[in-house]
């Protein structure tokens, strides 16, 4: 592909519990996205992408430092157990210490932003502005993390006295009222959520405009599909899946009106676009509606529902258009690559645990190792080991297993070919056991040799408290659903 004279800009859109299966590039027949189509279209479109966590703090605290969620401190009793998912007002998040991507692209002279979902703490010392975005505007953490029909304020003292017998989790779960933030303030509590996407796109547009002339990143970061979902009618009129299609569609809106404002601009061709997902669809005996196609288990699991999901890339010109990619890649090589085409120095006094992939994308660097390790990691503990066709399962559940699957010919992990294969068991043992050694396992008490700490700060407040005098455009949210 043809070389560029200038940092290109960069769109990261990030969803929230997207499955593999939800898109129509992806196999879907219930989802309309016309837009993401044809992205994948004049782009590349990975088959074996992976987020580093099957859900969302973690996921996203991996991407943003292209390291494992446990050697940042995500994932255990360290975050406050729940699989490292954070809660609001808790005096965890990611290290100030910590250099993310937007630090990193900010250095090479990027405006940055971030709009929407932060999930990675929400005291002041954890916020985005304070982890290299110039500027935000979204929700701390997920939508569902507001008052609610079934608990506006907190837990009931049983609900919560089980969930601490069944983690371990010692910190409260407060619910307050649901903020928005502009920057590090608070501009607005209960929003109308079905008004927020096209907020998003409005502050997503006066960025791109106003950035025209630098380059910029954008880390655009949905809200949909987790629960609850509230949607516009003109998107719930056009889907064939219900609200969770409504918003579906409404992600693909939101895509081509990036797009849109890139062409209008003369901007297109100088932009890298990524479109993903933060983990797979939830269950849908938990009230998903979402699908993970072809793919076993799903949010919150280490089969690769869990974990494998969308991945598209397009940069016209440069990234390799119409292509499908089948090897692996993970969320954590964003960090190398992204620096390596904005010509940014990774920093060399730490672990970064992805690779550049630009040659996935037809674009110049080193060839990427097809049988590089992968490892899947719930909690604190490596459940499982990814190496080219293989993927080993050791752990599951809390429960040792011994499992070994050829993701070439079983997408499904359905045949246990362990006992057909014992070399090859063997050698994923040993690596899972170097992993466990380098980032530690909470399960088996192993302290990782390379892990760094979470942030933690003295004094933690939540952002909101409930006022009954205030007027809320919906005091307590009249859906119940949570992801």
């Amino acid at each position: 592909m043809e070389p560029t004279s200038r940092q290109p800009n960069i769109i990261l859109i990030n969803c929230d519990d997207l499955g593999y299966g939800d898109l129509g590039c992806y196999g879907s027949e219930v989802n309309q996205t016309p837009a993401l189509d044809q992205m994948a279209a004049e782009g590349t479109r990975l088959t074996d992408f992976y987020m580093a966590s099957p859900v969302c703090s973690p996921s996203r605290a991996s991407m943003l430092t292209g390291c494992y969620p446990t050697r940042v401190g995500f994932g255990g009793a360290a975050s406050g157990s729940l699989g490292g998912v954070l809660f609001p007002g808790w005096g965890v998040g990611l290290n100030p210490d910590e250099i993310t991507i937007a630090k990193l692209l900010k250095s090479a002279g990027y405006a940055t932003q971030l709009i929407g979902k932060w999930h990675c703490g929400d005291q002041p010392d954890f916020l985005p502005t304070s982890h290299g975005f110039d500027g935000y505007f979204g929700i701390p953490y997920s939508n569902d993390m507001g008052r609610q029909a079934d608990s506006p304020d907190a837990m009931s003292l049983d609900d919560l006295t089980a969930l601490v017998r069944q983690t371990g989790c010692t910190e409260p779960f407060i619910r307050p009222p649901l903020p928005v933030l502009l920057d590090d303030k608070v501009a607005e509590a209960q929003p109308d959520q079905a008004a927020l996407t096209e907020r998003y796109v409005e502050h997503a547009v006066d960025f791109i405009r106003t950035n025209r002339d630098r380059p910029f990143f954008l880390y655009f970061a949905h809200m949909y599909v987790h629960l609850p979902i509230y949607v516009q009618d003109r998107f719930r009129d056009l889907s064939n899946n219900g609200d969770y299609g409504a918003a579906v569609r409404c992600i693909d809106w939101a895509t081509e009106a990036l797009l849109a404002e890139l062409t209008a601009l003369g901007l297109d061709d100088d932009t890298i676009m990524i479109f993903t997902s933060d983990n797979g669809a939830l269950d849908a005996s938990k009230g998903g509606s979402g699908s993970n196609g072809p793919l076993r288990g799903s949010k919150g699991t280490t089969w690769d529902g869990g974990q494998r999901v969308p991945c598209i890339v397009r940069w016209p010109g440069h990234v390799a258009a119409g292509v499908e990619c089948d090897q692996m890649a993970t969320a954590m090589d964003f960090y190398p690559t992204l620096a390596a085409l904005a010509g940014a120095s990774l920093p060399d006094d730490r672990v970064i645990d992805g690779d550049d992939i630009s040659p996935l994308l037809g674009l110049a660097g080193n060839v990427v190792d097809n049988d590089r390790d992968f490892f899947f990691i719930r909690g604190a503990n490596i459940g499982a080991v990814r190496r080219g066709r293989w993927k080993l399962h050791l752990v599951r559940d809390g429960q040792d297993v011994t499992e070994l699957y050829d993701l070439t010919s079983d997408i499904g992990e359905a045949h246990d070919v362990a006992a057909e294969h014992p070399i090859i068991l063997a050698t994923l043992r040993a690596s899972i056991e170097a992993g466990r050694a380098a980032l530690g396992d909470e399960r088996l008490g192993i302290n990782g040799s390379e892990i760094r700490p979470i942030g933690r700060v003295d004094d933690p407040a939540p952002l909101t408290e409930f006022d009954p005098t205030h007027p809320y455009f919906m005091a307590e949210y009249d859906l119940h659903h949570r992801g």
